[in-house]
């Protein structure tokens, strides 16, 4: 074993017990029967059992789900669109994608409380309706995300050879353009959807039930199911971002880039 394959191996083991050491902790504390000892499962079982809980999780699924969908369909299109006949406007787009950043989520609740009386009005006041608010939230992370991947292609000739092909712009996009650009649409999504789940603020402040804000209320009076709550969460992004690793390096290892027929 040489040297370097020495410190990298310990390295490894060291990021591990600091990432791993707070996820054992909570799956101990979750597990444990705090007032007769021992182990139970009841906490787990809440997240079932426990009606409120349960759809919190659901509307929090909900709105990742229509989170995501609307900001591919709003983003998507655009980007290329932006790339391809208007250049001059990539800036703006960059800048008006990343300013909800600097924007506090405070602000964001307030500044767009007078349209959220238009939304309920016309919606009704389900949680869902803050997919409105999360689909702003999610545009640095999406853009950043969809930009990378656009600039690994070159667009401009796949998409002037789909076009000499006979090929419409919705089968460019769909045929062409999105295939080559899948792992960046897998991050954008997978990235969109732990910020959801991950979301209390805007929430909180609109008086939405969500997975976050159960998890705070619950944390008051049982706080077993708030950390089996939290460390659940936590194991779906993991899932997400493993998946997202394995179909990336599908795709790095499968056919290169170029137009689909």
């Amino acid at each position: 074993m040489t040297p370097r394959t020495l410190v990298r191996g310990t390295l490894w083991v060291l990021f591990g017990l600091f990432f791993l050491f707070p996820l054992y902790a909570m799956a101990d504390f979750s597990t444990r029967n705090l007032l007769a000892g021992g182990r139970t499962g009841q906490a787990w079982a809440n997240l079932v059992a426990d009606e409120a809980l349960y759809r919190a999780i659901v509307v929090s699924l909900l709105l990742a789900v229509f989170t995501v969908i609307a900001m591919l369909v709003l983003l998507v299109p655009t980007m290329i669109w932006v790339r391809l006949r208007a250049p001059w406007a990539k800036g703006l787009v960059e800048f008006l994608c990343l300013l909800p950043l600097t924007i506090p989520a405070l602000v964001i609740v307030v500044g767009l409380r007078n349209v959220y009386l238009w939304v309920t009005y016309l919606l009704g006041e389900s949680a869902l309706t803050l997919t409105f608010v999360y689909v702003i939230v999610v545009l640095p992370f999406a853009y950043r995300a969809l930009d990378a991947a656009l600039s690994a292609i070159d667009l401009q000739t796949l998409s002037e050879a789909a076009r000499s092909l006979g090929a419409g712009w919705l089968t460019t996009i769909a045929r062409v353009v999105v295939p080559n650009i899948w792992s960046g649409i897998l991050s954008a999504a997978f990235i969109s959807i732990a910020v959801v789940l991950g979301e209390y603020t805007i929430a909180s402040l609109s008086g939405y039930d969500t997975l976050q804000v159960q998890i705070v209320l619950i944390g008051k009076s049982d706080g077993p199911t708030s950390v089996a709550a939290s460390l659940a969460t936590l194991l779906f992004g993991f899932v997400l971002l493993l998946i997202l690793s394995l179909a990336t390096r599908g795709r790095r290892g499968g056919r290169t880039p170029g137009v689909t027929t």
